[in-house]
């Protein structure tokens, strides 16, 4: 086993790995930004260094300075967490090369996984069920007029390269379409440097599914459950709960074992996440995307399993045996995602946190990257910290979250806290028959 540990990423999930790597008796060191001085997960590292400005280019983005940090301080091993460098294939070779560990999946994984359209060929021949859609990168608006019109409106339009909900839209008709198409090329150029747009059929009331996988250091891939993270805005993830209210145990078997398949066909190694779109009317499933790294919401799976998610990264990184025996789920959990935004809008709002208190009692779990007295930027995601909840079943785990959510006091910023009290006395979620439109109907 290594000795020490590079967290290449900020805020909560720089706290959550720390946590961890120091649990284990390992050193844990932090790197920040000008911006980041005074959060938590600074102090909570064993060392720190300060590695850049604010924006996240010449910080938290640049991998350079993000080795220089690993050289300086004699790093064995580098966590990149998620976001930032986590599914750079290049970053991940870089690490590698340097000799260092790298605490994630083999960079051919994260390289032919971060291409949607290889992706969707390649669990094509694993016989995981793909939507109808294309094979290659639909290079202008005439093309994908055609492919819709072989497809079949509607349509989903993704950027290949992206991800978080950027470069995305659906069309229901040749007009939009051109549309849909137009913006999403715009934001894959900006935002992923990729033009490269796929087109899938597009389902229309459908519930994102997704399963937790490990690949073991001896090559063997296990499952350990599915997470339902269909309460989205604007294509990303807010609340998640697992199991999913809307998966039977015999759907169960069926999505984990394609995840399994998945995972198998890249050789994967350590924490990731396939994704899936379950097609509410049909019950039928098709791949959506993989995620080559952990989850920002992993921690209702470690609630529900008792596995520490990062310990066994760690450990399978290191090329050693994992510490669980069992995969079995007990109860129910549920994330919520306080983020510094407006509630009805959901717009950032950064500002200074003048109060924070958090909710305490059996089964709650908060992993915050803030503290009272600072201060939240705007060169950074909104997430303030992740709210979790742990309960027998899902009536008794929705009663400690309304009683948590109600308990947790951030003054300041606007977060998306009054949002989740509205959330949780809405019928569709509380009977758990909602799909991904849920947010959408409730701001309409």
């Amino acid at each position: 086993m290594f000795e020490s540990v590079l967290v290449a990423n900020r805020g909560e999930i720089a706290s959550r790995v720390i946590h961890t790597v120091r649990a284990m008796g390992l050193k844990a060191i932090a790197v920040y930004s000008e911006a980041d001085a005074d959060l938590p997960f600074v102090a909570e590292a064993d060392e720190a260094i300060l590695i850049g400005p604010a924006h996240p280019a010449g910080s938290y983005l640049d991998a350079d300075r993000v080795l220089e940090a690993a050289r300086r301080t004699n790093a064995q091993a580098i966590h990149p967490g998620y976001g930032f460098l986590a599914e750079s294939a290049e970053f991940a070779e870089r690490v590698t090369d340097q000799g260092l560990v790298w605490i994630g999946p083999p960079p051919l994984a994260i390289a032919r996984m971060g291409d949607k359209i290889n992706a969707r060929n390649l669990m094509i021949e694993a016989g995981v069920p793909v939507a109808a859609g294309v094979w290659e990168p639909v290079p202008d608006a005439a093309t994908a007029l055609a492919e819709a019109e072989r497809i079949g409106y509607p349509v989903m339009v993704k950027a290949a390269g992206g991800g978080g909900g950027i470069g995305m839209g659906a069309a229901r008709d040749e007009a939009e379409l051109v549309k849909v198409y137009a913006s999403a090329r715009s934001s894959a150029e900006r935002f992923f440097r990729n033009p490269d747009i796929l087109l899938e059929r597009y389902v229309e009331r459908a519930r994102h599914v997704e399963v937790q996988i490990l690949g073991l250091a001896d090559g063997t891939v296990v499952a350990l459950g599915e997470r339902d993270c269909s309460v989205q805005r604007r294509h990303q993830k807010i609340v998640e709960e697992t199991p999913s209210p809307g998966v039977d145990a015999a759907l169960r078997a069926r999505m984990t074992q394609a995840a399994v398949r998945a995972g198998e066909a890249v050789g994967y190694r350590g924490a990731g996440t396939v994704e899936f779109l379950l097609d509410v009317d049909s019950g039928e499933f098709v791949f959506l995307e993989m995620n080559t790294r952990l989850q920002v919401e992993h921690p209702i799976t470690e609630l529900v399993t008792g596995i520490d998610l990062v310990e066994q990264q760690l450990l399978i990184a290191a090329g050693e045996q994992v510490t669980f025996t069992s995969t079995e789920a007990r109860g129910h959990a549920v994330e919520f995602r306080v983020c510094a935004e407006d509630p009805l809008r959901f717009l950032p709002s950064p500002g200074d946190i003048k109060i924070w208190q958090e909710p305490v009692g059996e089964g709650i779990r908060i992993d915050a990257g803030y503290a009272e007295g600072n201060t939240v930027t705007p060169f950074y995601d909104s997430l303030l910290a992740k709210l979790c909840v742990h309960a027998a079943d899902r009536p008794s785990a929705l009663r400690r979250a309304a009683q948590a959510v109600g308990a947790f006091q951030i003054e300041g910023p606007k977060t998306n806290l009054p949002f989740f009290i509205e959330l949780l006395g809405e019928e569709e979620f509380v009977a758990g028959t909602y799909d991904t439109g849920l947010v959408a109907r409730m701001r309409r």
